[in-house]
């Protein structure tokens, strides 16, 4: 790793000035999300946690949804590996149940250490164009809908795909009682021939009119034949009807996963 390109007083002085105008800009959103009118009807965000909400923004309508950042860490034979990453989701509504999907990670930041050797990389991540259908229920008390989406190899060299990304999800959730929405999700993605799968399940509690508690478990399985299993829980908190902040973890029960993951992000409804 040539870590000279970090060095220098121009760029010791750029990394703050960029922080601040990230930092600007997530604050913006969150203001600009308070200080529109509060009556609004929010079909939810697909942060955090495994799977999406299955309901389509309606037509001009849009959500940001940005990490603060996330985060994991990994454990494996000695080697030890944290990323930090803002992830970004813009969504928009197209009209009927369907809506537009922009994703990628703008920063990242990676920290290694194998064999007593340290390295540290920066750069952003993959771009995702993405398509939501929300499906047809005969019930108010379930829903479902199907996401799908590529992922293009556009990332910073650490932080890049080695072949393009397609992806195919299913997600139901069911509103089990008056506190209670239980949810299950499928994914399946197919990269240079071979595919890896997510199977997600989730129980949302609502604690307060503005808290809800969420656990989840997920079985995890790679397209080099390798699987895993995680477990976690966390909070989302409804600052108004059109901003939510979340935080939470996920931990590896067994097999191959990342040993630590959390999130810490906020979202905000642009909608009518």
């Amino acid at each position: 790793m040539d870590f000279s390109r970090y060095g220098g007083s121009n760029r010791a002085k750029a990394k703050p000035a960029r922080c601040l105008s990230r930092s600007f800009v997530v604050l913006l959103w969150v203001w600009f999300g308070i200080a529109l009118p509060a009556l609004a009807d929010n079909p939810g965000y697909d942060r955090p946690g495994y799977g999406f909400t299955p309901v389509a923004l309606a037509a001009g309508e849009m959500t940001i949804e940005q990490g603060l950042p996330d985060w994991s860490r990994d454990r494996s034979d000695g080697a030890v590996s944290s990323q930090y990453s803002t992830d970004s989701l813009l969504r928009l509504g197209i009209g009927g149940p369907v809506e537009l999907q922009l994703g990628s990670s703008p920063w990242n930041y990676l920290r290694q250490n194998a064999d007593g050797i340290h390295s540290r990389s920066r750069g952003h991540g993959d771009t995702r164009l993405g398509l939501k259908l929300a499906l047809p229920s005969a019930g108010e008390a379930f829903s479902w809908g199907l996401l799908s989406s590529v992922e293009f190899t556009d990332g910073a060299k650490d932080f890049r795909s080695d072949e393009r990304q397609y992806l195919l999800g299913a997600q139901f959730n069911l509103q089990a009682n008056q506190r209670n929405s239980l949810g299950a999700y499928l994914e399946e993605v197919r990269s240079g021939g071979r595919d890896s799968t997510t199977m997600a399940f989730s129980d949302n509690y609502t604690l307060t009119r503005t808290l809800t508690l969420y656990t989840e478990a997920a079985l995890l399985h790679s397209a080099n034949q390798a699987s895993g299993t995680v477990a976690g829980a966390g909070l989302t908190w409804m600052v108004n009807p059109r901003v939510q902040v979340d935080a939470g973890f996920d931990h590896r029960l067994g097999g191959t996963a990342a040993e630590w993951q959390s999130n810490l992000g906020v979202s905000v409804y642009l909608g009518h």
